[in-house]
């Protein structure tokens, strides 16, 4: 339980920090001239080198995002199996009697 808990309070803390990283940076296309044509085929398609410090963090949190979200289905299939072990069994709807009426009599319904 506590694992669970622990693991859930950094998946939750990474989607923020991929969040916050996302909207900070600036996209390819972002300087004035791209929308007006000057020299936008540089920045819109051109080479970005090697990332930056935002790119690369991104990429980190991105990454343990992912590992903290297939430990959570780890631990999600491990609870759903121990519950399948225990046999406990699938809810049940009610059996309708055929003594039960559900139809109100006729002194219970209003005056016209």
């Amino acid at each position: 339980m506590l694992y669970e808990n622990l693991v859930l309070l950094v998946h939750v803390l990474l989607a923020i920090g991929v969040i916050g990283f996302v909207l900070i940076q600036r996209g390819k296309g972002a300087e004035a001239g791209a929308s007006f044509g000057g020299g936008a085929s540089q920045t819109v398609f051109g080479s970005g080198g090697s990332g930056n410090f935002l790119t690369r963090m991104t990429a980190i949190l991105v990454a343990g995002f992912f590992v903290t979200s297939l430990a959570l289905a780890y631990v999600a299939k491990q609870k759903a199996d121990a519950l399948s072990d225990i046999n406990i069994p699938a809810t049940e709807l009610p059996i309708e009697s055929d003594t039960v009426t559900t139809e109100q009599p006729a002194s219970a319904l209003p005056a016209e």
